[in-house]
Order: C-alpha cells, then structure tokens, then sequence
C-alpha cells in the first residue's frame, strides 16, 4: 500500500485524535518529510486535514464532501460537464437551470453533498440529509420517445451494477426506480423530461439519483425502512459517481436496440420478480407505515419497454406502466 494511502487510513481509523507527524512516521515506518508529503497530497485530492502545532494531523468534518476536483479526476474521461454544489434545492432542478443556460451539454453532472428539496416519485420528498450522493445526470436523447420508460431503467440497472463494481454490494432493484441492499432502500431515481416550447420535441431529459450514506438524520417512520452505503471517504464516493455515470451514459446508448444488455441486469436484480405484490394506483399517502388500499397480485414478468406484468387473484393480466402506480412487497 502507497504511504498517500497507509496515512489516510490512520487518520480514518483515528478520527477523533490527532496523530502527529512523528506518531505517523514511526507507524508507518517512513520518515516525517513521507509523511508531510502524504497529507499534502491527500489534500490535493479534496481531503481536508487540519494540522495544529504540537498536536499532528486531523481529518475535519468536512472531509466528506466530495468536490468538482476530485470528480473531474475521476471522470477524466467523461463527454459532459461537472458541476458540484456544497448545499442545493435539488440536483435535478439546477440541472434544468444550467441546460436553459447552454451551461450543461449531454453526459454533464451535477452533483450536491446535501438537498434541501430532493424529490422523489409521485410528488414525494426525498430525504437528502448532509454527506449523501445526489446527482443529475443530463441526457440528449437520440432514440424515439416511445422508449422512454427505459430511462430509469437503464439507470436503475446502471446504479446496481455500479454498487457491485465498486463496492462489491449485492443490490436489488425495485421496480421501477427505487434500489434496495439486504432489504433496505439505499437509492431512489426520478427521470424528468424538458420540453422544447417551438417544437414541442423533449429536447433533455434528466436522470436524477439520490443515495443514502447513512440513515443517522433520517426522520424516525423512515429510518427502519431505509439502509445506506457506507463509504469510508469523498475519493471512495467520487470513484462510485464515476462509475454510475459512466454506465448510465453506456445503457442509454442501447435504448432503442432490440436487446438492451442493461434489461438483463434489471431482471436479473428485481427485489420483485415471482413475489406477491400490492398495486397502488395513483397518489397515495408517502407514509410507507400507513397502509391503504390497493390490488393484491403476484409479479409475473417485466417486458421489454420496463413494464411489470402482474397476475391479479381472478387471474387477469395487466402490464403496469410508471406512471401514477406504484407496487409494495
């Protein structure tokens, strides 16, 4: 392991004391010049550690947050923009801002640490406390509209296997847009579509993923019900964001192929598939606590377009579209 690396795992696996150069020298087993040229590095690529004189090196809070260096570093090889915001309302509405303002081309991110009013499906809020990954995606479509219900597809498959990739996670998906880890949701999707007024034609579309890294300030009716992704540092989260980009980016591509590989991925992770299920149609109460009424069935198929075939108990068959319905295990 490079000493850039054995350093900020001390000060990681040491957060809450300080480790003077002296202590991380004979640690390590490197001289104190190594040391002082670890850290600076280590700040380079967005960490931030406080030195104090008598004391040694500390991670700050802040630490955590994942900045426009460390992702440009890690998307070297990205066709769009990046953009990072500390705190924002929702990455998906500045990411409408940015393409009104020609300041966001196809493949561009935005990306906050923390939203004051993330949204979710169906008109619910999406809890988005500090230190989470919240991200929109921008995405020019090139394949006929009639595939759109494919897009959050594509990105819930994408997020998945990014999660395996990177973190080595196991995840479900589901359906359509909400990806779950040992039973927990982790990450939840909103696709939204922005209309060119002259030509009615939807000109963008944004993909917007939220993704829990904890669950410590998430209100108490939710907090049983919601997991997260624990990762150790801003470089592991900006490496992750890469990755899901990169592969949402590649699915999109195949909208609109007879055989899109990414629809695979998608059923081969359904949290659903061959279970019972509820259908709720239209808005209904976003406590997931409370129940109301729905439509028992079982989850028999998802077709092509991203649609979930269900059996109800009379035996009748009806493929669900996203729109306003929505299914619980």
């Amino acid at each position: 392991m490079a000493v850039k690396d054995e350093v900020r795992k001390a000060l990681h696996d040491n957060r809450e004391e300080y480790l003077s150069g002296e202590q991380l020298s004979e640690k390590l087993g490197v001289s104190r010049a190594a040391i002082w040229k670890a850290v600076n590095a280590l700040r380079e690529e967005g960490l931030c550690i406080e030195a104090v004189t008598n004391k040694g090196y500390i991670l700050t809070s802040s630490s955590e947050m994942v900045s426009e260096e460390m992702l440009c570093r890690a998307m070297k090889n990205s066709c769009g923009r990046i953009h990072v915001f500390d705190v924002t309302d929702s990455t998906n509405l500045q990411a409408k801002k940015l393409v009104l303002d020609k300041k966001a081309n196809h493949g561009s991110l935005v990306f906050a640490n923390q939203q004051t009013a993330g949204r979710g499906r169906l008109g619910r809020n999406f809890h988005s406390p500090r230190n989470g990954m919240y991200m929109s995606i921008i995405i020019e479509p090139e394949f006929d509209m009639s595939h759109s219900g494919l897009v959050t597809v594509s990105a819930a498959a994408a997020v998945a296997e990014a999660l395996h990739q990177v973190c080595g996670i196991d995840a479900q998906i589901k359906w359509v847009n909400d990806v779950y880890v040992e039973g927990k949701k982790v990450c939840g999707i909103l696709t939204e579509a922005m209309t060119d007024f002259e030509t009615g034609a939807i000109g963008a579309l944004i993909i917007g993923i939220g993704i829990n890294t904890s669950t410590d300030d998430f209100p108490e009716k939710i907090r049983g019900i919601a997991g997260a992704v624990s990762l150790e540092d801003a470089k592991a989260k900006a490496t992750l964001i890469a990755k899901i980009s990169e592969l949402v980016l590649e699915n999109v591509q195949q909208i609109g192929n007879s055989r899109p590989a990414f629809m695979k991925i998608y059923r081969d992770r359904s949290l659903i598939l061959d279970k019972n299920i509820t259908v709720y149609k239209g808005k209904y109460r976003e406590d997931p606590t409370v129940e109301i009424g729905g439509t028992k069935a079982k989850a028999v198929a998802i077709d092509d377009e991203g649609g979930l075939i269900v059996k109800y108990k009379n035996g009748r068959e009806e493929t669900l579209t996203t729109g306003e319905v929505s299914v619980r295990l």
